[in-house]
């Protein structure tokens, strides 16, 4: 579809990528890995077309289409959120326009054995075509469908783009690229202003999506559901593994290890090479043999070793100072602004040590209620802190609160008080601020270096409580592991607000929900909840469909009866069926997953190029085999 064919990037004298090879398929799901700085978004841009390579060529061909949603864009103002959505099928019209005026030609030309007329055609079949791909039904439930998938309300169709954050306007144009059905589209970050639920929806939605993938992202959860393809971008070249990113580090490791081994052995035969050329080139009757040593040294083409990117953050939290059992105590806690409430009545109670993740859609109340907790707003009902509690507050928006003219060390230095005063540098460089970094202005940081130096002041006193409001933005994965590692370990109180759920998996067991106004407790992990929330999802979506209101189920027990019990058997045994297939399907899926975690097998197996489909072909059957079960056993009396 897409080929990338000896592609060189080079910016004065410093080649990003040399030489480099891929050809990306039909249906494909690519995740691009690697360092930053590595050349990842400059690969997109090569494949849309935004740059040009300094050697080689990026092929595509006439007819496919790309969509390209990169980093940081411009917004168009002047429309609502629906008229900036409906754009998206400007193609539409297009290609509809042009069909009506070959039909026209056709009618009306009578040189049909010239060239011309076969080009109309040739145009005609190919219009005809993409028409299929990108559809012609209705526009109107296409756009609800996408842009309530991504957050939006029925409410918000009729607001002024202008009206909304960045974040929000990047969702309008993601929903225009997903409603263009492109052949292959190029996503920069897309789960950057998405909250949880947006990034499920847009994970099934890639599950049905036609077309070729490929992303960026550094949400872990994000591309072990959508991708089945890593490449990554390492010493200005490219290795493709046929799998996703987690199993990646994997064979990434291996293949490490393989080239340590092989360069080791390499190097004895150079070192044993090398003493024979001393031994004999100065005897006349071996000079020749060493001459000929010394030419094979010469052609022996050296195995390189990747060098690795060892630089991340290493730090852990001071001790926290002793605090009360009772950290913070919430009764009847609202919000409002103006007329919009945006929750209310909210009762609940913290104690020492508890990891607690507050979740929902974006706008439900979640920074709010942290703004409420740091005192940062006025509200109504009590929200109390307990006693000697001393809170380390890091704001969604903390990097942008840096002074942009002070430099990275004045920032620190000028906040640290007593024996961490001696400690400034040291600091600095466990957050990857080294050398001359830290006499660079605010200004000219990067949003991961912002973001780092914002974490950094979290450890200049010991405080017992951290309100952390998505923490891990702008951080690349590896900085993320460290920081969850660095919480996990954490003796004191933590809050905290993230759309990333490999970050909250094993940390938060107590959620709060936001939603529809009301704060709910779960005592579950983010993965159950997520399970839940996918459930209560698809039972909206089916009420809303039927425009039936939700009314309390009262169950009727069946009197027991000899058709009723006939039945009841009838179900049983189709459980019992159920469950053996179940079975059957996950020693299968096993089978597979212990070959695949084998290097010498997973490359045997991956040879054949429908391996991987009939791989997900179990998977979803067992899905669908669960499924099956739980009806079945919902209709037991």
């Amino acid at each position: 579809m897409v080929s990338v064919n000896g592609v060189t990037v080079s910016f004065g004298g410093f080649s990003l990528f040399d030489n480099v090879s891929f050809l990306i398929n039909p249906k494909d799901r690519i995740g691009l890995a690697g360092k930053n700085g590595a050349g990842k978004s400059t690969m997109l841009k090569l494949l849309a077309g935004h740059q040009n390579p300094t050697k080689g060529e990026v092929s595509r061909p006439r007819e496919c289409k790309i969509g390209y949603l990169p980093q940081d864009m411009v917004h168009q103002h002047g429309r609502t959120v629906l008229e900036e959505t409906e754009t998206a099928f400007e193609e539409i019209l297009l290609l509809q326009k042009k069909l009506d005026d070959i039909n026209h030609q056709l009618e009306t030309r009578t040189d049909y054995e010239s060239d011309g007329y076969m080009k109309l055609i040739e145009d005609l079949t190919d219009i005809n075509t993409r028409l299929d791909i990108v559809g012609i039904g209705n526009k109107e439930e296409e756009m609800e469908k996408v842009l309530r998938g991504l957050g939006f309300e029925r409410r918000d169709f009729n607001r002024q783009t202008s009206d909304f954050s960045g974040g929000w306007r990047m969702r309008i144009e993601l929903a225009k690229l997903l409603l263009q059905k492109p052949d292959v589209l190029l996503l920069d970050e897309p789960t950057n202003h998405l909250d949880i639920e947006a990034i499920q929806w847009l994970e099934e939605f890639m599950e049905i999506f036609a077309g070729a993938v490929v992303l960026i992202s550094h949400d872990k959860t994000f591309l072990d559901n959508v991708t089945t393809r890593t490449i990554e971008i390492s010493n200005q070249k490219i290795y493709d593994y046929k799998t996703n990113y987690s199993h990646y580090l994997v064979l990434r490791k291996e293949r490490k290890e393989q080239q340590e081994n092989a360069a080791k052995n390499q190097q004895k035969i150079i070192d044993q090479t090398e003493a024979l050329i001393d031994k004999y080139r100065a005897k006349a009757n071996k000079a020749s043999f060493a001459q000929s040593l010394i030419k094979k040294l010469d052609r022996m083409e050296r195995v390189e070793v990747d060098e690795d990117d060892n630089a991340a953050m290493r730090f852990k939290f001071p001790p926290p100072a002793h605090s009360g059992k009772i950290v913070i105590t919430a009764e009847h806690a609202g919000k409002k602004y103006g007329e919009k409430q945006i929750f209310s009545d909210a009762n609940f109670i913290i104690t020492k040590g508890e990891k607690i993740g507050f979740v929902g859609r974006n706008g439900e109340g979640k920074s709010t209620m942290m703004k409420m907790i740091a005192k940062k707003i006025q509200f109504d009902g009590t929200v109390q802190l307990g006693h000697s509690v001393l809170m380390g507050y890091f704001e969604q928006d903390q990097e942008e609160k840096l002074d942009l003219d002070k430099t990275v060390f004045e920032t620190i230095d000028e906040l640290a008080v007593g024996d961490v005063r001696k400690q400034v540098r040291n600091l600095l460089g466990a957050f990857l601020f080294g050398g001359d970094d830290i006499d660079k202005k605010v200004k000219v940081l990067s949003g991961g270096e912002r973001g780092r130096l914002a974490l950094c002041k979290l450890l200049l006193e010991p405080y017992n409580l951290l309100l952390l409001d998505e923490p891990t933005n702008h951080l690349d994965i590896r900085s993320k592991d460290i920081l969850k590692k660095a919480l996990i370990d954490y003796e004191g109180t933590v809050v905290m607000v993230s759309h990333d759920r490999d970050f909250m998996k094993g940390m938060c067991h107590r959620l709060f929900e936001f939603r529809d106004g009301h704060l709910k407790e779960h005592l579950c992990d983010i993965t159950e909840f997520m399970e839940i929330r996918k459930v209560e999802r698809l039972n909206e979506l089916d009420l809303d469909k039927s425009g039936v209101k939700a009314q309390p189920v009262v169950e009727k027990k069946k009197p027991v009866t000899d058709e009723n019990e006939q039945e009841q058997k009838q179900i049983r045994n189709q459980i019992k069926k159920s469950e053996q297939e179940i079975e059957r399907l996950e020693l299968e899926i096993k089978t597979l997953d212990d070959k695949l975690a084998v290097p010498a097998s997973y490359e045997e197996l991956t040879k054949d190029p429908n391996f991987f489909n009939g791989y997900n072909k179990l998977k979803k059957e067992l899905e669908t085999e669960m499924e099956k079960w739980e009806s079945l056993s919902a209709r037991l009396a």
